[in-house]
């Protein structure tokens, strides 16, 4: 893949750094010098007020792609950029990624928003706990949240203890 990097004619995603919640001012700066520019989007669920709802925020937060060839020279203007902190390098190299990566990012959008995987646990759902102290205890799950981990209910002693585990941790109850 490194003899790929260096052709000048192919085409590569350029990772850039933003400022802290200007990916979308360094997306359209970028976008007006005629740069093809992608951000990944998920729904992430947020409380305010003791309200919740779902916005779209970026898969990677602080980062945007930038399509363009492999050549130095045309990553110069996006260094001057508006919302641009940087651009992401491994020494004198820029960190690149490969049309199929983002091509990967892209197939799992629904409406312009990356859809994360369906879980395969469920609330009310009885598990069994793998490793650690509570290895063979039964639970049920009470919920789970968007970083794979789930709220589980365990008895234990005669009483009812909640918990959070991480889903690598459980495996279905036959």
């Amino acid at each position: 893949m490194a003899s790929d990097l260096n052709s000048v004619n192919d085409k590569y995603w350029a990772v850039v750094n933003t400022h802290s919640h200007k990916e979308q001012i360094a997306l359209d700066h970028l976008s007006r010098q005629s740069f093809e520019t992608y951000c990944p989007r998920i729904w992430k669920r947020i409380s305010h007020a003791r309200r919740f709802q779902n916005v779209e925020r970026p898969l990677f937060p602080g980062y945007v792609f930038v399509r363009a060839d492999a050549c130095q020279d045309q990553w110069r203007p996006i260094l001057s950029t508006v919302g641009v902190r940087t651009l992401v390098r491994f020494g004198n190299q820029l960190g690149l990624l490969s049309n199929a990566f983002i091509a990967s990012l892209r197939a799992r959008e629904r409406d312009g928003v990356i859809v994360a995987p369906e879980s395969p646990y469920r609330p009310g759902q009885r598990v069994k706990l793998v490793g650690g102290p509570f290895d063979g205890v039964t639970a049920t799950i009470l919920s789970s949240n968007e970083k794979d981990r789930l709220v589980v209910l365990m008895d234990l002693l005669q009483n009812s203890v909640r918990a959070t585990v991480s889903q690598n941790s459980v495996t279905p109850q036959l």
